[in-house]
Formats: C-alpha cells, structure tokens, sequence
C-alpha cells in the first residue's frame, strides 16, 4: 500500500500543551511529566534537556503512542500538524509511524531485532508503507545505509546487528527513521553510542535532512556540547517539569533558573585538568601486542579471516586511569574484552596482579574474576531483567563467599553513592531510566572490590550533573583503594578529566599514546586531531562551566 500521512496545515509541526501522565502509587513521584508545553515548526530543532528521569523520553513515547502498559496522559494535547495524537488507538497511530514521524531510540540493541539481518528491519518499513520493487528497495537501503555513513552497505545488509559495533548499531536505527522522510523526527539520545567524529557526521545529516525536507526534529540528549551544536530552541526539564524554555542562546549562555546554570556549570572542558603527579606503580594490567581476530564466512571458500584487534599493548598503574578513544568499530570494546578474558586473544600476553591469564580456562579463571570487574556500555542488556537490581549487585560478592547481610549493607551503600535510593534495590531493570540503569551497572562492578575496573562507556548515559558525581566517585575509590582504571569512551571531554594517560586506536591499531596533556594539547597523528576537532560544542563558551571533576586545568 501507499504511503499514509497526515495532511500538512498550517502551524506547528508538534505542538505539545499542558501535557500530564501520572505514575504509579508506588512511584517515587506522582507524575512522569507535569503540565509539559512546548512546540516545534518545520526545520526546526528543539531539543529537550535535563538528568535521567526528568521525563525526556517519556515525552517521546507518548508522542509516539509507545507509552508503557497502565500509563497514558491525563491531561493535554498532542499535535501533530495539527491533529491530535492524544486517545488515538494503535491501529490508528501505525500508519503514521514512518511516513509521519519516526523515532530513533536511545539503546539500539534493543530496538533492534537480533534474528533479522540489518537490512531486512529497514526493509520492513519500506514494505509496510510504499509501494517499491524489491529491487528498488534495495537501492533504497544501501544509498540510506551510505547516507549514515556505514561502510560497505551491500555487507552490512546482511549482518545482523551483533555482528556490528555500537555505534554501527546506532546508524542502522538512524536509517531506519530517516528512509521514508518523515516530517517529525524524534531523536531520543541518537549519539549517545557515537564517537565525535561519527556523532558529528550524523548531527550534519540531521541538519541535512532539515535543509531538504523541511523536517521537525524533537531532539532529547544530556549532551549540552550537542545541544549547542544543533539546538534552534531548548526546553530544559526537571523531575517531569518544564523550569526554562527559549532559544539556544538564551538557554546557554543567560540561563535563568538555578537548575540550568548547575547542568552548564558541570560540563567538563576539553582542555585536560592538571593532574598531580604520581610515583609509578606496579602494574596491574600489562598488555603486550595483543591481537585478536574473527573468523566470517563459510568453510571452505568463503572462510575469512577479520583482524580486529592488532598488536596493541598497553598498561594501567594502581590508582591510574588510562583512557582508550577512538571510533566506533576501532577495536577498543574488543580489546577490553581479552583483558577481561571474555574472549580469548588471538596472540599476545595479559598480565592481571602480577598472574598470567592470557590462556586460562573458565575454572583456572574464577579466582581472576574478582580482580577485574566491567562495566559495560549497555546497561540494559548487562542487567538481567528478570532479577531486581539487587539480586544483580550481591551475586557477584555472594558467589566469592561474602555473607549474604555484608552483601546487602553492601549494595545500599553503593546505591546512595550512585544517587539511587536503597529500596530501589527491589525494583527491576525496567523500572528505570536508561542513566539509572547505568548507574545501577557501576554500583555491581564495585560491589566485588575489585583491583581493575574495565569501564566501557560507563557514563555515554548519563547526564553531566550524574555524569560529574559518577566520575568524581571512581576518583574517590581510586584514592581510597588504589584500583585502576581501564576506561573506554567516546567523549573527549570526560577522558580530558579523568584520565592520566590516553590511548588512541584506529582500525585495531594504536596511532598515538602518551599523558593526556600531551596527546590533547600537542596531538602528533592527523587522526587525533580530527577527533578533537569534531567534539561537539566547540565554539561554544559555557558560562560558568566548571573547571573539570574538582580539580584545575591546565592553561591554554
């Protein structure tokens, strides 16, 4: 069948008026989003701003009609090029989603299916709402897949998404809203997966897509550099309620509200803190040339094999954080993987507290275990649904003999430092944000006391204020225990911060490491320097922004 959309009048693309959706009794507040107003027009992008659980994403699903099961909004209007969305049965919304409005989600893994390949699952909105010749469609798929920059879309289309990194992931959900060109784009965290090069690539194709079609986009992120990139106007919320609303530059720079300026204030800088120095340790983690690589295809002709990981050595101190940036796709996941042993390397060594752990089997490795922990980027698929969070966090130190009441003293303590009540400990995964869950996921890799954190985007989602204590956490049990650090991200920003030595990979490979004032202030690799150009807010001069994570920083 053809296309179905709604008839363009004159207005407002979105227009959203007194909104209200009310919790659950046994919620910690009474309302998700209280008397919300707000509106966006053709071409334009507003973006919606604020902490985990302010109601962003909620916003999103009831424009969407994706409410959770026993939620729907009480009060207000929703709508869309002037007709209203609000008491619409899903029979009447799916037409619209694609054509109309589409919606780019914040964990693509889960907006993904796992047992259908890339390609099919943008295939499935082409067949739902055009009428196109499978070869058509094909064309179609692979000029989009080019379009979000995936490299080779004729493979990629018959991948399935775990054989794609997380930001690859990312642009095929980006694909998938962005085929049939639809009038409202609802962007929930797009970049959140995204390195700044990639992140910046999909933002001008946003950008793009405005200039050509005149699309609304409703943009929610914790990233105030990717607000300053992208934003016409800024809606900031806290707890389900609107406290600013007005344009880019008023918002950021003549903030009014006490709320907004402490967001701004928490943006770290890019240029690095100055970090005190430190006598050199015994190595915790010493990696020498690993490498690591794949087998695809099918024995005996088309057998391949894929290096993702080579020849990468590298070493994190006692008390030290040694960051690893690069793209998506560089290889960085996946060498975190063999130092934590959860894939086995293809050649090289890994040295673990002073014991050789590069071909121990499963039970040789138990008692490894405790020494190094993760914390891995997608807290949603690291937590097991069907457990309370609770349960999650005291398996680890149960399983290593600690009782069962240490244990639980345990995980409240580790709850309140990571901004989360304890009783929230007898809730389940789905139940929170997707930052709690993040901070959920941190609150387990500490509960084992470990010697080695292997953090892999531990805070992508997270707010800055979050974001900031978070950080400032794992500096305090650094200090406190001498635990390194082995962090991997994507944010430039909160590497400049945080780490004492940076490490930068590119297609598997290292192109540049040394302390992190040098690699920032004086980069020797062309590729490093492209990725400090690309992180986003450059231009753009938070007032009061906060001289990192409590410490100075270094002159310009």
């Amino acid at each position: 069948m053809a296309a179905t959309a709604i008839v363009s009048v004159d207005g407002p693309v979105l227009a959203v008026s007194d909104l209200t959706i009310p919790l659950p009794s046994r919620a910690d507040r009474r309302h998700a989003v209280e008397n919300v107003s707000f509106q966006v027009d053709k071409g334009e992008t507003v973006c919606l701003l604020g902490e985990s659980g302010s109601g962003k994403s909620m916003i999103a699903s009831a424009i969407m009609g994706l409410l959770p099961s026993g939620l729907r909004p009480s009060v207000g209007s929703i709508k869309l090029e002037g007709h209203e969305l609000v008491g619409l049965s899903q029979n009447a919304l799916r037409p619209l989603r694609g054509p109309s409005m589409a919606m780019v989600f914040q964990e693509p893994m889960t907006a993904l299916n796992p047992v259908v390949t890339c390609g099919e699952q943008i295939d499935e909105m082409l067949r739902q709402h055009v009428r196109m010749s499978p070869k058509a469609r094909y064309r179609t798929i692979t000029e989009m897949m080019a379009r979000v920059h995936l490299p080779d879309p004729d493979r990629l289309y018959r991948s399935y998404p775990h054989q794609l990194s997380g930001g690859q992931r990312q642009r095929i959900v980006i694909a998938i809203a962005l085929v049939l060109k639809p009038v409202l784009l609802i962007c929930d965290e797009p970049t959140t997966a995204l390195d700044v090069t990639t992140q910046a690539e999909v933002l001008k194709l946003i950008r793009e897509l405005q200039a050509e079609n005149g699309t609304a986009v409703l943009f929610i992120t914790h990233d105030i550099g990717v607000v300053a990139d992208i934003a016409d106007r800024v809606v900031v919320l806290r707890l389900g309620q609107m406290v600013e609303s007005g344009r880019k530059d008023d918002v950021l720079m003549r903030p009014h509200h006490p709320y907004t300026r402490s967001l701004i204030a928490a943006v770290p800088p890019l240029i690095p803190k100055v970090r005190p120095g430190r006598p050199i340790a015994a190595a915790l983690l010493s990696a020498t040339e690993i490498s690591k690589s794949f087998v695809r295809g099918h024995w005996p002709a088309r057998k391949t094999s894929i290096a993702a990981v080579k020849e990468v050595s590298l070493s994190v101190g006692a008390g030290e954080t040694v960051g690893i940036v690069g793209e998506s796709g560089s290889g960085k996941s996946t060498f975190a993987r063999c130092v934590a042993r959860l894939a086995e390397p293809s050649g090289g060594t890994i040295i673990v507290n002073s014991r050789n752990v590069t071909h121990l089997q499963n039970r040789q490795l138990v008692p490894a275990r405790r020494d190094v922990q993760l914390i891995f980027q997608d807290p949603y698929r690291s937590l097991n649904p069907r457990q309370t969070v609770g349960a999650s966090i005291v398996e680890g130190p149960l399983n290593f003999g600690v009782s069962i009441s240490a244990a639980w003293q345990r995980a409240e303590e580790l709850m309140k430092l990571v901004r989360l009540q304890p009783d929230a400990l007898r809730r389940y995964p789905n139940e929170f944000s997707g930052g709690q869950r993040q901070r959920i996921a941190i609150a387990r890799a500490l509960a084992c006391e470990p010697r080695l954190i292997v953090a892999d985007e531990p805070v992508s989602a997270l707010d800055v204020s979050v974001q900031a204590q978070i950080l400032e956490l794992l500096e305090d049990i650094q200090a406190r225990t001498g635990v390194g650090i082995l962090f991997i991200t994507h944010d430039l920003r909160v590497a400049s911060q945080l780490c004492d030595r940076i490490v930068v990979m590119r297609q598997g490979q290292v192109v540049e490491q040394g302390a992190t004032a040098d690699v920032f202030g004086s980069p020797k690799d062309d590729y490093t320097r492209q990725l400090i150009q690309a992180a986003p807010g450059q231009g753009f001069a938070f007032p009061g922004q906060g001289s990192g994570f409590g410490g100075e920083t270094s002159p310009k």
